[in-house]
């Protein structure tokens, strides 16, 4: 029998991929983190035996979690990105010249360190603009007071150490975080998943309460539970499908956007639209 790994993910439904072998596994106080090289998808990360990313599709999430908000504020200059240990988050945020200070707030060291040394081509980590520390993201935006222009949720699913990402106190840590015209997107697991609807619509109920603006987006992952992943925008009350926004979009991306492997002006127009089984979920 071949070397497999499996998500499951609805009782005996979920995800094989095929393994060559392992290449790193911690278990630190906050979770397990595991490498492996797959047949496939090149290197592959799981946290608590879930998929975090793998090298040939991560550019999706984290494009999508990134552009789209960043595009969004007028003039991104200091981002808050809340986990994302494995860099890729990090270095869609820095294509964006207009950004000047990028803190990144990871929980668990064990992550970032597998990720220097199995997933080189994903973060930016010698950008001077990256700062990088080790706490407790939920404690450390508390703490900040209309600070950012951008904060950016990229935890795991809602468990362990990512839970409290996904309650309405948090998102008032956000709001509270963020300056007058500030703009946060988060990832909201997927719409395919029973198990998740609780949490998506846990979260959509606290950015409707807490922020001006809020909206679901989509995006198409592979690795992910069954494909289809959703992403949450907010904001003290700018429009993400403005024309303002829109035109941000296009002028920002005749700089970059060829180095882009998913995000496009029609993507982000594209992508807020969604399937009506998608908005029961949220109503």
């Amino acid at each position: 029998m071949p070397i497999q790994f499996n998500e499951f993910y609805n009782e005996n439904t979920g995800l094989t991929i095929g393994l060559k072998k392992l290449l790193f596994s911690e278990q630190t106080d906050y979770q397990l983190v595991e490498v492996f090289e797959t047949d496939t998808w090149g290197n592959l990360m799981t946290i608590d035996g879930m998929v975090m990313l793998s090298e040939k599709d991560e550019f999706v999430y984290h494009e999508m979690v990134a552009h789209p908000v960043m595009f969004a504020h007028p003039n991104p200059q200091k981002v808050l990105i809340i986990g994302g240990g494995d860099g890729g988050a990090a270095r869609e945020v820095l294509r964006h010249p207009s950004v000047k200070h990028l803190d990144m707030v990871e929980i668990d060291e064990a992550v970032v360190r597998a990720s220097k040394e199995f997933f080189p081509g994903v973060g930016a980590w010698e950008d001077d603009r990256l700062n990088v520390l080790f706490e407790d993201g939920i404690a450390f935006v508390k703490a900040a007071k209309a600070e950012y222009d951008v904060v950016i949720i990229d935890g795991s699913d809602p468990v362990g150490p990512a839970e409290g990402l996904f309650e309405k106190e948090f998102f008032q840590y956000c709001f509270d975080a963020l300056k007058e015209d500030g703009v946060l997107s988060a990832q909201t697991e997927s719409p395919w998943v029973s198990e998740y609807h609780k949490s998506m619509k846990q979260v959509f109920d606290a950015l409707n309460d807490v922020f001006t603006e809020s909206d679901m987006y989509l995006g198409f992952i592979p690795l992910y539970p069954a494909g289809m992943w959703s992403f949450a925008y907010a904001s003290k009350g700018i429009k993400v499908q403005s024309d303002e926004v829109l035109s941000r979009v296009e002028k920002g991306l005749s700089g970059f956007g060829d180095d882009l492997k998913y995000y496009n002006k029609a993507i982000h127009r594209g992508s807020f639209a969604l399937p009506n089984f998608v908005k029961e979920i949220i109503r």
